[in-house]
């Protein structure tokens, strides 16, 4: 029955178990239709899903961030998590206005869907704190003031979508997606956030239990999976995972961001 899914479903074959990855576009319906149609055909064991514990709750809890005391934020260190929460938001909405999809609307479907039929569901996705740290530090000087003034400009940004660029959106990943909206020509970006989150998807996806598998990920990481499914990256698991140290200067600069929050709530 697997034969005639369409071209965006590859099948896995590693030993005796079987993965049906599917590789999608986060601002397609066809995406939602096709997730949902291939895990309720298949009951697998287990969905394998490209997200990580906290764009899962940016998914399924819209309003979370408004119920936070701003101190509680700044206290419990979670100010890197609110900041890519109002990116996400505010690109969310950009492009909802335009798709009627929210991005990331066919990886909720796949949890949504995978509980319908009591099936484990697997975030196989590396926590966004470790992926933006370190896209953070593999970034120069120059490139960081120029992410930054990108990223604020972002939340004001009403420039229509057109045609072109949404089908640019639909072959990438949300992350990089993301990023691209903050400032373009950040090639040390890459191995951060597609290399290394390839590998770690690929990992996470081969240790999660059962013999057959659904896994659904951005089109942007399959080809990429598929290259490094068979060889065993496990080693660089522990590398890849590491937030990397943060400098004092940047810890001073740091102080900052509350302001910069606070002023964007407030203009917003």
């Amino acid at each position: 029955p697997q034969n005639h899914y369409p071209d965006d479903v590859h099948i896995i074959n590693d030993q005796s178990r079987t993965i049906i990855l599917i590789g999608t576009a986060h601002v397609s319906q066809h995406s939602v239709d096709l997730v949902t149609k291939v895990i309720s055909q298949e009951q697998p064991d287990s969905v394998c899903i490209e997200l990580d514990e906290k764009r899962y709750q940016a998914l399924t809890e819209e309003k979370r961030w408004q119920k936070l005391d701003l101190k509680s934020v700044i206290k419990n260190k979670q100010l890197s998590t609110l900041m890519v929460s109002l990116m996400m938001a505010s690109y969310q909405k950009k492009l909802g206005q335009n798709l009627g999809v929210s991005p990331g609307a066919e990886l909720l479907a796949a949890a949504q869907t995978a509980k319908q039929f009591d099936i484990p569901v697997s975030l196989c996705d590396r926590d966004i704190r470790v992926t933006l740290r370190r896209a953070w530090k593999s970034t120069s000087f120059f490139k960081k003031g120029y992410l930054l003034t990108s990223l604020i400009a972002g939340l004001f940004d009403s420039e229509e979508i057109d045609e072109k660029k949404l089908e640019e959106l639909k072959q990438q990943d949300v992350l990089t997606e993301l990023m691209a909206e903050m400032g373009e020509s950040l090639p040390a970006m890459k191995r951060v956030l597609i290399d290394e989150r390839d590998i770690y998807l690929s990992e996470q996806i081969k240790s999660t239990p059962g013999n057959n598998l659904v896994a659904v990920v951005g089109a942007g990481h399959v080809s990429g999976i598929l290259a490094c499914f068979h060889e065993d990256k496990s080693h660089l698991m522990a590398e890849i995972s590491t937030i990397p140290p943060v400098s004092k200067g940047w810890k001073t600069a740091g102080w900052l961001i509350p302001l910069i929050i606070m002023t964007a709530i407030g203009v917003i």
